[in-house]
């Protein structure tokens, strides 16, 4: 029942800024790591090889922090409250619910919002551009944040959920294709695909169940039009979901790409309430997830 307890403890709490304030959350510590490792091998040659070094040393300590902290005795409370760090369900619905809050104020605030949550250009959005924005990360990070980790637990206990958190935050720091990155990250940015591979084909299905919607056809149509080999299918199922058309035309680094639309029979101009359908569509995948952890405790 130690993951029963971690999702709820998260939904009710998230990260408080009481503590976090004070002590530095596990993912930064994470962070701090890695950025280590990449100021001191990301030079010279051989840099695809030191990328892959260091992710492979990455991944051997983090299972066997695992292992150890699941060999102590009493070892509930702990394991409980990590894997309660771990799990981002409540910080992405306020983190989404804020872009809301700030549009209903006004276009600059919404803005503001989602620059917190998504890599791309803000200054050119319009209002359904920071909305569709927000949805999409709605829908990604409920695979990466929510899904991934509980099913890294569910397979390989504390070991598994520390090791994907650690590939996931190097993907993020270190996984993109600028110069710099291109050949030391490539290893960690491959890693990620595969770790993420099947929990975001499984969110994909559990917004699809959980809203009834059971034609497969346009997820398997526009899951593979995405830029990711993975963040194409939650979003591919929560915009019919919505009835948005996602993904489209955006800008990065004052680049502007015209990307294919995701769902594109979905209206394309979303708002503050579709943004907040988004995160009532995040807690039912949520609620699925709690049936699922709670049978697996009982089996």
């Amino acid at each position: 029942m130690i993951l029963v307890a971690a999702m709820i403890l998260d939904a009710l709490f998230g990260e408080p800024r009481l503590i976090w304030d004070r002590v530095p959350h596990p993912a930064v510590l994470i962070g701090r790591s890695i950025a280590t490792l990449d100021q001191r091998l990301n030079r010279g040659s051989n840099r695809r090889l030191k990328g892959l070094g260091a992710i492979a040393g990455l991944v051997v300590a983090s299972l066997m922090l695992g292992w150890l902290l699941h060999l102590l005795p009493d070892r509930g409370v702990i394991e409980g409250l990590l894997v309660a760090i771990l799990i981002a369900q409540k910080s992405l619905v306020d983190h989404v619910k804020a872009v809301a809050t700030g549009l209903r104020s006004s276009l600059a605030e919404g803005k503001a919002a989602v620059a917190m949550i998504v890599g791309r250009d803000t200054g050119p959005m319009r209002a359904p551009d920071v909305a569709r924005a927000a949805i999409e990360s709605a829908a990604e990070n409920l695979s990466d944040g929510v899904v991934a980790p509980i099913f890294w637990y569910l397979l390989l206990g504390l070991p598994g959920i520390l090791m994907y958190k650690v590939v996931n935050t190097a993907d993020s720091m270190i996984g993109h294709l600028t110069p710099r990155h291109r050949a030391f990250g490539w290893a960690a940015a491959r890693l990620d695909d595969l770790l993420n591979l099947v929990p975001a084909r499984l969110t994909a299905l559990l917004i699809a169940l959980c809203h009834g919607w059971i034609d497969p056809a346009p997820i398997f149509r526009d899951a593979p039009k995405h830029r990711s080999p993975n963040a194409g299918w939650p979003e591919s199922a929560l915009a019919p979901v919505l009835n948005v058309a996602l993904a489209g035309p955006r800008s990065y680094a004052g680049v502007l790409t015209d990307y294919p639309w995701v769902w594109p029979e979905g209206r394309r101009d979303p708002g503050a309430d579709d943004i907040d359908a988004a995160c009532r569509a995040l807690w039912r995948v949520w609620a699925a997830l709690l049936a699922i952890a709670v049978i697996a405790a009982l089996l």
